[in-house]
């Protein structure tokens, strides 16, 4: 029988201050759960009893949140202000609110960093692919496609984040479905912060951000998956002020297009686990990482400083040297 391959750990080289802010140990730790963006969330929040809040009450603030950004951002809900943005006509400006600003500021910066490997404008991509709320029975057709990337790219976007207004350019459709769940795990973070609890682990359909510490001083511990069957080391990341991310293809197959071909990112790399301080840009991050080839992504990683594993289709892992400093 073959031996266990040894664990490792991952924790940032050093604990952010914020980290101990109104750290209680006598705090309880409560888990509320719910359903969000087709997915499932999950928080584990240490509750001051100064705060006055329960799992009933705090579930409705979390879920109000969550529905207050699917009401933005969806492009699964036809009367969201994203859907209502992709039918507006050729030159209409649109006045985004701050949470929709946010996203779209950030994505459009992983655009232009990743070279187009992510893009938020790709939703007539996703339309064609049945990756949307319009479902197909069979492959787009290459005039479909063809179609498809002429109302498509990150570059037609006209935008002005100081004043958040965007400009549709004509037949533009915004998808955030590569970074909307990570900036969602954010986003609620900051609210709890708001209402006094620091200290939590925020998860929405596997990427998670942790804030503070446990009750006992133990960080939010967080294991990171691997596909079924692969010989890897077990990963155990620290999630202390931090954030992880999971893109690929081994659960629900090739969902991840590439902008530049309008097609399925298929190549070696079948998982990118991206560590940052913020989920958004970890989330954004995993899913342009696994639309370059292994070569691309693997120096861009390195550029920029990413903590990134990466997981090739017939084994093999490579490891960012910012994520090899963290073991």
């Amino acid at each position: 029988m073959q031996a266990a391959l040894a664990p490792r750990i991952a924790v940032p080289d050093a604990v952010d201050a914020e980290a101990l802010r109104g750290h209680d140990s006598a705090a309880p730790v409560l888990a509320l759960g719910g359903q969000t963006m087709g997915t499932t969330w999950h928080v584990r929040a240490a509750v001051p009893h100064a705060t006055g809040l329960d799992v009933p009450a705090l579930t409705a603030l979390v879920q109000a949140k969550f529905d207050r950004l699917v009401a933005e951002m969806s492009h699964w809900e036809p009367t969201s202000q994203l859907c209502r943005f992709n039918n507006a006509a050729p030159g209409c400006l649109m006045l985004l609110p701050a949470d929709f600003a946010q996203v779209l500021t950030c994505a459009l910066r992983i655009a232009a960093a990743s070279g187009g490997a992510f893009d938020p404008a790709q939703g007539r991509l996703t339309d064609a692919w049945g990756l949307g709320a319009r479902q197909t029975s069979a492959p787009p057709s290459d005039a479909d496609l063809a179609g498809a990337l002429r109302h498509s790219g990150w570059r037609r976007l006209a935008f002005d984040p100081q004043g958040r207004v965007l400009r549709q350019p004509g037949g533009v459709w915004l998808d955030f479905s590569g970074i909307a769940k990570g900036f969602a795990a954010d986003a609620v973070a900051n609210l709890l912060a708001e209402r006094g609890i620091r200290h939590a682990l925020i998860e929405v359909g596997g990427e998670c951000t942790g804030r503070g510490m446990r009750p006992d001083g133990d960080p939010w511990w967080v294991d990171i998956e691997a596909p079924a069957g692969m010989e890897v080391a077990p990963l155990r990341v620290a999630l202390h002020q931090l954030s992880v991310a999971t893109s690929g293809d081994y659960l629900r197959g090739a969902h991840t297009l590439d902008p530049s071909t309008g097609r399925p990112a298929i190549h070696e790399t079948t998982a990118v686990t991206i560590l940052h301080r913020n989920c958004m840009e970890a989330d954004g991050w995993a899913t342009a990482l696994s639309v370059l080839p292994p070569q691309q992504a693997r120096a861009l990683a390195e550029q920029r400083g990413l903590a990134v594993r990466l997981l090739a289709r017939g084994g093999g892992e490579w490891i960012s040297p910012a994520l090899e400093a963290m073991l």
